[in-house]
């Protein structure tokens, strides 16, 4: 078996990785790349839609225009690619981590690197975890599969379409088929509020007169070969009516009910995970529980935007060129997601430096007003003009908010909705 050793190894090639590992080169440590994939951008190489880079770039760009900016700037660096190259298993130990992988090219491999960045990103919610009920036809795709056949690959999935779920992907994906002569009947979501950004709601729904169905709740999926129709329910204060039930005539079946940080690999070499998130339990270093193990991107916890994911792994990778160099992470505080606030990101605030920290609302609220305390003082109070669990909420939590705080307080992040 090959063996090759590296300063930090990055798992995935998409724009985390490939931000995070740009930091550890700039720091002048041995850096890979490891994506299983035949080329670097991940899942933004099927994002043909604009929207991208507005934060990074401060221009519009597509999801290949994003991810060719970062891959431009990987060929000029000296960090090694592998592509088409699967992480088979991550082992720690006293001598530091050791990643066994399989690749058509290098057959099997050994990586040795003091350091690992995941940056793995997430997969798709499918029927099962849906549990929709109704016979098993074809026709029936997670929306991020549709886009590769249709943007990909070239295959236009059917003629008429219901797609269930309001994520991002679903609602763009709404668009792009319209675009592509396939009548979209309706987007049914089983919350009162949409699950994607209101933008997209917008320009992908409203823009083209796709119905939209809120509080409703897919009970069935009719069809033997072929899908031939969905039975939709009105959902009244959590209570299916039955009475309303309707049925949608169509051929395809697209599901954008969520995404789940990718952590099969995380799990099985020990990373503690956060039930909240999907992903791993993360320090203010962006380092899991495994010593030397960072995470970032939407392997830590889903994004709205890329930009956002670019920017958090740039950190991941400038936190472990930190610790590379020997760096104490100092005096940290727990962050807790209080009233109203599905989860604060990472789990761990530093006493002695500026930090970027990320949080999801629970709740839909106009002139929302967003309070952090410790043990009932409080710290800081900012009003928010809307939220919505759909809009990731970002702000700074520096060391002058934290003064006279010790490391065994627990910083409380809640939204009130007076």
């Amino acid at each position: 078996m090959k063996e090759i050793y590296y300063d930090a190894a990055v798992i995935g090639g998409g724009a985390a990785g490939m931000a995070a590992a740009l930091e550890l080169d700039s720091a002048g440590f041995s850096c890979a790349v490891l994506e299983r994939e035949d080329h670097l951008g991940g899942i933004l190489m099927q994002c043909i839609h604009n929207g991208f880079g507005l934060h990074e770039f401060n221009e519009e760009l597509t999801g290949p225009e994003f991810a060719e900016r970062f891959s431009a700037k990987i060929r000029g660096s000296r960090v090694a690619v592998y592509l088409n190259t699967t992480v088979m298993q991550l082992e720690h130990g006293e001598q530091g981590k050791t990643l066994f992988c399989a690749s058509p090219e290098e057959g099997v491999l050994c990586i040795r690197a003091r350091a690992v960045v995941l940056a793995t990103g997430c997969r798709e919610r499918n029927r099962g975890n849906a549990r929709i009920p109704g016979s098993r036809p074809a026709g029936i795709y997670t929306a991020g599969l549709a886009q590769r056949l249709v943007n990909i690959e070239g295959y236009v999935p059917g003629s008429s379409a219901v797609i269930i779920g309001s994520g991002d992907i679903g609602l763009i994906m709404a668009r792009r088929l319209s675009w592509a002569g396939c009548a979209v009947k309706a987007v049914v979501e089983i919350m009162p509020y949409p699950a994607g950004l209101t933008r997209n709601i917008v320009q992908c729904l409203r823009d083209f007169n796709i119905p939209l169905h809120l509080s409703c709740q897919t009970t069935s999926i009719f069809g033997s070969d072929r899908l031939e129709g969905v039975e939709i329910t009105p959902m009244e204060k959590g209570v299916p009516r039955k009475d309303k039930r309707f049925r949608i005539e169509c051929d395809t079946v697209l599901l954008s009910v969520g995404l789940i940080p990718e952590n099969e690999l995380s799990k099985e070499a020990g990373v503690a995970l956060n039930s909240a998130t999907g992903g791993p339990v993360a320090d203010s270093f962006l380092m899991t529980n495994v010593e030397g193990v960072f995470s970032c991107g939407n392997a830590l916890h889903v994004h709205d935007l890329a930009d956002w994911v670019a920017e958090e792994s740039r950190r991941a990778g400038q936190y472990a060129a930190q610790w590379l160099k020997g760096a104490d992470r100092g005096a940290q505080i727990r962050a807790k997601a209080g009233a109203n606030v599905r989860y604060v990101c990472p789990c761990k605030i530093s006493l002695e430096r500026e930090q970027k920290i990320y949080l999801r609302s629970l709740v839909v609220k106009t002139d929302a007003v967003l309070e952090l305390r410790v043990h009932n003082r409080l710290i800081r109070r900012i009003k928010k003009v809307h939220v919505q669990p759909s809009e990731m909420i970002s702000l700074t939590v520096s060391p002058k908010d934290l003064e006279g705080i010790t490391p065994e307080s627990v910083l409380d992040f809640s939204i009130l909705l007076e």
